[in-house]
């Protein structure tokens, strides 16, 4: 009996043992009701038997085999893509879904085989398809569960970064307020003024989460761009975080035409994040140098510092999500690893980019190049 025949005729029996597997070896399927369990398992059947049934030429073998066969882009989902978006809904693990497929190949060739005996030509041809076909689905479904399971992530992310807005925000109000206010002890001061720093510290991280989430999410990061000084704004930021880290020394030198359109909280962003992580990652007492020039089309900035240099095994994922460097002199203040990442974002918002080197001699400098004037939007043929 060719394959196509005995998976339509016994296709209560291959969805029987995919059912108990799924029951007995995966975590969430143990929950599940039956009709949870079968949801999707029917069509998929039905998808298989109409390929092995479907003409194929060489040209569409090989392309299959190679996993160039994926639905059109627009097209309606596939009952495989439909199993995956249930799947990472329903709690699997991405590895119990792949094992639910091997379980479905296996039980399929196991019943086909004791119900032919033997293997003809024509048989091992539908064996072939078959097995192109069951890797097929599996990497649609792969492929929805992985994007479904990272979109419900960076949501989560979004929403917890915009809740915890509001009850820190009436922290470093409640803060201000108690260090503004007369006759207050020292002690309460001191106090009143961590709970402050710790507050703002949070408030940044929940920033970068939202920015996080905003360009992993949306079409990117908002821009409100305005002709800006460039020597002000530096200056401005070397300023607050000098105050904000009276034992360390940042210096500021500057040269050229400095005038650029940028988006100034987003510039003061990067800056910030910049030379923090340069105290920070530097040697104590080290000067921390911050340097802006203008060149002809572009505005450069720069910020070193010295100290243990970043390993070179980590410079080229320097920039990636989550990335923790290890060459901090405490980890007390180690970050939760989106500032950097955050720091490449902006940049690149404003047609710009940032490179980073570092070496035991020379020490670590960051520089930022960024357009005079924004580039121009780039167009759908391009």
């Amino acid at each position: 009996m060719r394959l196509a025949d005995f998976i339509e005729q016994n296709n209560q029996r291959i969805l029987k043992e995919w059912v108990e597997f799924a029951e007995k070896s995966c975590a969430a399927g143990s929950k599940m009701d039956l009709a949870a369990l079968r949801d999707h398992a029917v069509e998929m059947l039905k998808a298989i038997v109409k390929d092995l049934r479907t003409p194929q030429t060489d040209a569409e073998q090989v392309a299959k085999s190679k996993g160039e066969s994926a639905p059109e882009a627009g097209a309606a989902d596939t009952a495989a893509e439909v199993h995956g978006a249930g799947r990472a809904e329903s709690g699997f693990t991405v590895g119990e879904m792949v094992s639910e497929y091997r379980a479905l190949r296996a039980s399929v060739i196991r019943l086909w085989t004791l119900d032919s005996g033997s293997l003809t030509g024509e048989d091992l041809e539908d064996l072939m398809r078959f097995n192109e076909t069951i890797d097929q689905a599996l990497a649609e479904s792969t492929e929805r569960f992985t994007k479904d399971v990272d979109s419900s992530r960076e949501i989560f992310v979004g929403i917890l970064g915009h809740d915890l807005g509001t009850p820190l925000n009436a922290v470093i109000t409640a803060s201000e307020f108690i260090l503004e206010t007369p006759n207050s002890t020292e002690k309460h001061l001191a106090m009143t003024a961590t709970t402050l720093r710790s507050a703002r510290r949070m408030k940044d991280m929940v920033s970068a989460l939202l920015d996080f989430a905003v360009g992993r999410m949306g079409p990117g990061l908002s821009m409100n761009l305005t002709l800006t000084d460039l020597r002000a704004l530096v200056s401005d930021v070397v300023e607050e975080v000098s105050v904000a880290n009276p034992d360390s020394q940042v210096q500021f030198s500057h040269s050229g035409d400095l005038n650029a359109m940028v988006d100034t909280g987003r510039i003061s962003q990067v800056l910030t994040n910049l030379i923090n992580n340069a105290i920070q990652f530097g040697t104590a007492k080290d000067v921390i140098g911050v340097s802006a020039s203008g060149e002809a089309q572009d505005v450069v900035i720069r910020v070193h510092n010295s100290g243990v240099p970043i390993p070179a095994s980590e410079i080229g994922g320097i920039f990636s999500p989550f990335k923790r460097l290890t060459t901090a002199r405490t980890s007390a203040d180690s970050s939760v690893g989106l500032g950097l990442y955050i720091v490449e974002r902006i940049v690149a918002a404003h047609g710009g980019s940032i490179d980073v080197r570092s070496s035991e001699a020379a020490g670590t400098l960051f520089s930022i190049r960024i357009p005079r004037a924004p580039a121009p939007p780039v167009s759908p043929d391009s």
